[in-house]
């Protein structure tokens, strides 16, 4: 046991699972995360090849669940309001599946509200994702917020050319 009677991991896991701690803002700690994850989204397409970017993105989702759930039992809470890499990855993942939204300030900002609006809301069946155990709870209702935002994008892109 160390600091704050939280062993070293569990320390390392929440500092990560809590962004460097600003998922301890008193305000819309999702939102702030969701924008750590709109500006990694940005670097990384501008940095990486697309299929690059996709395995990194797949791959990411089983780390980042690991990390919430260590973060969760060190916190002894289920899905902590500070724990925000879920809000990082999902955002972040938006961006890597459809690239395209960065090409304008206007397509990040409505993919960044559609994405806080589904995460808020958590319209079925996202509810009962948030309730499964652990980190796969923490992430799953942000992965179907990521998809319902992507498919809301896809979908005015394709009928109507936004």
């Amino acid at each position: 046991m160390g600091m704050w009677g939280i062993k070293r991991g569990q320390r390392l896991s929440t500092f990560v699972a809590t962004i460097g701690g600003l998922g301890y803002v008193p305000w819309a700690p999702g939102t702030w995360g969701s924008l750590v994850g709109l500006l990694l989204g940005i670097l990384e397409v501008r940095v990486l090849k697309h299929p690059v970017s996709l395995l990194l993105f797949l791959g990411s989702f089983v780390i980042a669940a690991l990390i919430c759930a260590q973060a969760e039992r060190a916190l002894r809470r289920h899905d902590p309001p500070m724990v925000i890499l879920d809000e990082v990855w999902a955002m972040w993942a938006i961006i890597v599946v459809l690239p395209w939204v960065t090409v304008s300030w206007s397509r990040l900002l409505i993919a960044l509200l559609l994405f806080r609006l589904f995460d808020i809301t958590k319209p079925a069946p996202l509810k009962h994702l948030a309730r499964l155990p652990s980190g796969l709870g923490i992430m799953a209702d942000d992965l179907g917020a990521a998809m319902y935002t992507v498919l809301i994008l896809w979908l005015t892109k394709t009928y109507f050319g936004l």
